[in-house]
Formats: C-alpha cells, sequence, structure tokens
C-alpha cells in the first residue's frame, strides 16, 4: 500500500554553488530570514495580491473555487506518469545546453560560437556571441519551464480543494517574483563576463610578450629558426574553460529553475491517493 516514487529532489542552491566555487560570487553570509526577505520584495500590490489567494482561516480553505470548465475535462495523469515526463523536460534542455537541442524535442537549436574571436579583438565586444548564447538559453529554459510549471499547477488544482489552493498559491507567487527572478538571473551573464573579460586581457597579453620573445630570438638567430622553441600553443586553448564554465553555468541555472516544478511534483505525490 506504499508509493514507491521517490521525492522529488530539490537543487536547492545550485547556481549559486556553482558561482561561489568558481570564484563568481562572494559567499553568501548567514541565511536571513525567509519571510523577512520575501516581505521586503514585495509592494503593496503585490502583496495584496498574495493575499487574496491565502485563505483567512481553516473554514474558507475548505470551500475550493469552481474549477473552470477546461480544467474539469481535464483528465489526471499519474504522479509516476508526471516524474517521467519532468525528467524528459529536464533531458532535453541539458542536451540543448551541452549538445543541441535533441530532435523532436520542439526546442530551437542554439549552437556555441565558434572558438575563434574575430580580428582585431575588441574586449568590450568580444563577449557578445556568448552573451547571445547564454541569453537564448535562458529564453528557452523560462518558455519551456513555465509551460511545464503550469501543467503541474492544473493537475494539482484537480486534487481537491488544498491541491487547488497550492496551485493559486504558485501561480500567484510564479506572477510576483518573475521580475526579480528575471533580474537576478540576469546578473549571472555579467559575471561570465567578467571572467571572461579577465581571460582574455590575460591571453593578449601573454601572446603580446610571446611575440616579443619571439622577435627577439629571431634577431639573434637571424634567418634560421630556433630549432629548441616550443610549439606553437592552439591560441583558442584559453577559451575552452570558458565555454566549459559557461555551460556549467547554465545547467546549474536549470536546476535552479527547476525548483517551483519539482516542489509541484512532490506536492501531487503527496495529494495522489495510494496505490494498492
Amino acid at each position: 500500500m506504499t508509493r514507491a516514487l521517490p521525492r522529488a529532489s530539490l537543487y536547492s542552491a545550485s547556481l549559486v554553488r556553482f558561482l561561489t566555487e568558481n570564484a563568481l560570487l562572494a559567499p553568501a553570509r548567514q541565511a536571513e530570514d525567509v519571510g523577512q526577505k520575501l516581505g521586503d520584495w514585495l509592494d503593496f500590490r503585490q502583496a495584496i495580491a498574495l493575499h487574496g489567494v491565502l485563505p483567512p482561516d481553516t473554514a474558507s480553505a475548505a470551500q475550493a473555487a469552481p474549477l473552470p470548465a477546461h480544467v474539469q475535462r481535464m483528465a489526471l495523469i499519474a504522479p509516476e506518469a508526471l516524474a517521467k515526463h519532468v525528467d524528459k523536460v529536464r533531458a532535453q534542455l541539458v542536451e540543448s545546453i551541452t549538445q543541441g537541442a535533441p530532435a523532436g524535442s520542439g526546442l530551437a537549436r542554439i549552437d556555441m560560437p565558434a572558438p575563434v574571436l574575430d580580428a582585431p579583438v575588441e574586449i568590450k565586444t568580444a563577449f557578445e556571441p556568448y552573451r547571445r548564447f547564454v541569453a537564448a538559453h535562458q529564453r528557452q529554459m523560462d518558455s519551456t519551464l513555465r509551460s511545464l510549471r503550469a501543467q503541474l499547477r492544473l493537475q494539482l488544482s484537480k486534487q481537491g480543494s488544498a491541491g487547488q489552493q497550492l496551485a493559486a498559491l504558485d501561480a500567484t507567487f510564479e506572477n510576483i517574483l518573475a521580475e526579480r527572478e528575471a533580474a537576478l538571473l540576469a546578473k549571472t551573464s555579467k559575471l561570465l563576463e567578467k571572467r571572461f573579460v579577465q581571460a582574455l586581457k590575460a591571453h593578449m597579453q601573454a601572446q603580446a610578450m610571446a611575440t616579443e620573445a619571439a622577435d627577439a630570438s629571431d634577431d639573434m638567430d637571424g634567418i634560421d629558426a630556433n630549432p629548441n622553441a616550443p610549439p606553437k600553443a592552439d591560441p583558442s586553448i584559453w577559451l575552452m574553460p570558458l565555454r566549459q564554465t559557461l555551460r556549467q553555468a547554465l545547467l546549474a541555472e536549470l536546476d535552479t529553475r527547476l525548483q517551483p516544478s519539482l516542489g509541484l511534483l512532490e506536492a501531487l505525490t503527496a495529494q495522489a491517493p495510494l496505490t494498492p
């Protein structure tokens, strides 16, 4: 009589942990009270909207509003099937980030820029192709996961008054926190750009020093090539770790963006009746 479906795995701080471990973000201070922090974020209109979905007492909580007709007609999907769907969506987004969108997924293909910078290199604009790459993946994640979250909410709203109230609460939180979430996630690209520019400047300085050393060696050796000179390094080798960091940051962001959907899935699992 027990349910075999495992608890949804929550990624509580994947993106923050990644940025901290890669020295892109200062370590967080002692955690603040969640309620106080949320209160600081909300303006009075958002607070009113949130208050509107919170019941003033237990009696009113038990009174669920009638569901729209299209939701009433919707078939209930087993939590196991929903979990597989969530896993599939996540796997498709992971593959889109790491290799390119899989065929038949409906996701647009977003290719990593070629590992060659246009000459002459302009430090102020060199990161622009990678900024577009990150932004395109962020838009893809946002659109795909918003749709997934809405699907899970609809399923939850059919699980009685408690599920309907939780679905309404989640929809309200999504609306009032969307702008702040977008602003915070946009900072990831700026942090990555800062790391990129630092690495590019170091690479250009190393190139200049190598050129000076090669010119001095040619002056000493005449026209003869120096047989002991080391082979020329791949000019893009400095860029490869940064490209990998971009993908890792997007994967960490994906896990962060998935948290609300995983929470809804866990609620659906708890609400569903036990199967003998």
